[in-house]
């Protein structure tokens, strides 16, 4: 993450860096209680999640990191990311760049970057890549992350989009435009986020 940071920095010199360690915080896991859908984005847990979804909402640019556990990411960030699903139904982070790294003992670490990847894009992320692999092959993917860091500065500050992307957010968006127009009562703080997006 501090290479890619570094790369970040060597575009784009006025840019704060928020780092989150989700294992120095307190994650709830979610209880499918429908507060948060009803509710845009409230959860009655008492813990430290709002706080980083609130960061994930106000940055122009997130890159989702994780070691490999069991064949996928840590439980603390399965956690955060099962709490942000009105991300999801509302694309919330459209508009934003994104990227992901993985790295892995030997697990399989290509795997979890592409759930990292697909949770980005379902949030409306356009997504600039990835840098995932073995503690065996580090060094080389240092230089990696500092390059895949430029990247995600350049499509930032160039408001570069990628087609394919946003084709398939509207696909996406057509989806929950249905469900959200079947649960406009239980799910009053989407619908009424959704209205004022003209998008139902």
């Amino acid at each position: 993450m501090e290479e890619a940071a570094s790369g970040i920095a060597a575009v784009e010199r006025d840019v704060s860096v928020e780092y989150v360690h989700l294992a120095n915080l307190k994650v709830e896991f979610c209880t499918g209680c429908d507060t948060c859908h009803r509710k845009l984005l409230f959860c009655p847990l008492k813990d430290d999640v709002a706080p980083v979804l609130h960061s994930m909402r106000e940055a122009d640019a997130i890159i989702l990191a994780s070691p490999v556990y069991i064949n996928h990411v840590t439980a603390q960030l399965k956690a955060l990311l099962d709490r942000s699903s009105p991300f999801i139904h509302c694309q919330m982070l459209a508009g934003k760049h994104g990227a992901s790294l993985a790295t892995s003992g030997g697990g399989p670490h290509a795997m979890v970057l592409d759930y990292l990847k697909e949770y980005l894009v379902s949030c409306g992320v356009q997504y600039v890549g990835g840098v995932s692999g073995p503690v065996s092959r580090f060094d080389s993917m240092k230089e990696e992350a500092k390059a895949l860091g430029a990247d995600l500065a350049k499509a930032v500050k160039g408001h570069i989009a990628y087609p394919d992307q946003l084709s398939a957010m509207e696909k996406r968006r057509e989806f929950f435009k249905g469900v959200i127009a079947s649960r406009k009562e239980e799910w009053k703080g989407e619908y009424e986020y959704w209205k004022e997006k003209g998008w139902i």
